[in-house]
């Protein structure tokens, strides 16, 4: 990728590939700030060359990654070799300063800005919400939904009146598996969504998911067996008067763990792809919409996660699929998902396209293999008008094959 000369700090540079090339590209852009070479010289070209390369790098690889705000202070006082005392102007008192670095304080708008300002940390980074969930010691336990937990068994029976929340707690998540993996989790995450989320609720619903997906016992998954053949096949299970059931059991059988699991409130989830284990994959999908169209897009949208993105570093993709499609991730999850379901070949030849009719949708379903809610939904979301055809939506529900 990147290669030094014979002489001094003469580089040449070509287009970084991979995670190997980046990391070769870090080190020689360091050892080029080192040498500090003049303005409008060769060596401060480079910089610049190299810079844009990584940048375009990153934002391909890492569109929506950015570091917690007390790991980008902590990682500044590093390269600046610098004492929590040094914190004191920007943050206001050494107790201050403690307990922002401990994780107990927020930050303040002052503090953002004076950071800013001061070691030149960007404030889109230090505005984010810090790292709650490093360890089980950073965890605040108390703000975790146990109402809604204990109504729904996660606790095995129904707490006492006096029970040790925290304590009931920690042992609803180690039956999860081991902590330290789930909480690692949240720290490589994709989250398509536009509005807050309550990250205690959705940390619950993951540790619940993954609990339930080990139950199951799937196969052993094999890389690369989810293609578009492979959805097509697992789409056309939608005609069936039991598509869903039907959908998990063949899901199961390639080693892929669909787990039903109902939404928390404030999460605004409709699917999720996990993938700590590649072994193990797992889809979860909340029903947040009680309806067939959406049930099968979601479906489809996180096996093309699962096609597309396991080997790009992030260990889930959450997805609030009402928000828009915000990274190439996202858009193409949405297009495979929309090809298994309607591909594009048949769609631009039907009546479909441009009759919203029963008709259209039943002769476009017929030919398919796939229950006519699938082509309704797909008509309405192309017209960009959700009246049509509400009586098949309305029919098509799709909470009653899963109990809760």
């Amino acid at each position: 990728m990147l290669g030094k000369s014979s002489n001094d700090m003469s580089i040449s540079i070509k287009v970084i590939k991979n995670g190997q090339d980046h990391e070769e590209a870090l080190k020689l852009l360091e050892q080029l700030v080192l040498a500090n070479p003049q303005p409008n010289t060769e060596g401060a070209e480079q910089i610049e060359v190299l810079i844009a390369l990584i940048q375009s790098y990153e934002s391909h690889e890492f569109p929506e990654t950015l570091p917690d705000p007390i790991d980008a202070i902590q990682f500044r006082m590093e390269q600046q070799e610098l004492k929590p005392v040094d914190l004191v102007p920007y943050i206001g008192s050494r107790s201050k300063v403690s307990e922002i670095l401990s994780r107990k304080r927020p930050l303040t708008l002052s503090m953002i800005r004076a950071l800013e300002s001061g070691l030149g940390i960007p404030a889109k980074v230090l505005v984010q919400e810090a790292d709650q969930f490093r360890s089980q010691e950073d965890i605040e336990w108390g703000r975790f939904p146990i109402k809604e937990m204990n109504r729904r068994g996660y606790f095995g029976k129904p707490l006492p009146v006096k029970a040790n929340l925290i304590e009931a707690l920690k042992a609803f998540m180690k039956s999860a598996g081991p902590v330290e993996p789930v909480l690692a989790l949240l720290r490589k995450t994709s989250y398509r969504s536009v509005r807050p989320v309550d990250k205690h609720a959705l940390l619950a619903w993951t540790a619940f998911v993954t609990k339930k997906a080990k139950e199951m016992k799937p196969t052993p998954y094999k890389q690369g067996v989810v293609n578009l053949n492979l959805m097509q096949k697992v789409a056309q299970l939608s005609r069936e008067n039991d598509g869903p059931i039907l959908a998990q059991d063949f899901l199961k059988k390639y080693g892929i763990a669909l787990v039903i699991e109902f939404h928390f409130p404030q999460t605004y989830l409709d699917g999720a792809t996990l993938l700590a284990n590649q072994k193990h994959p797992i889809i979860g999908l909340t029903l947040r919409h009680d309806r067939l169209d959406n049930f099968w897009f979601t479906l489809m949208h996180e096996l093309a996660h699962l096609a597309l993105h396991s080997d790009q570093g992030c260990s889930i993709f959450y997805d609030d699929l009402d928000a828009p499609d915000s990274s190439d991730c996202e858009r193409e999850a949405d297009a495979m998902a929309g090809e298994a379901l309607v591909p594009k070949s048949k769609w631009e030849k039907s009546p479909a396209k441009l009759i919203p009719s029963r008709l259209a949708a039943e002769s476009l379903a017929h030919e398919l293999g796939v229950h006519i809610a699938v082509v309704a939904g797909k008509m309405r979301y192309e017209g960009n008008n959700y009246a049509y055809l509400n009586s098949i939506i309305k029919e098509a529900t799709v909470r009653k094959y899963f109990h809760h």
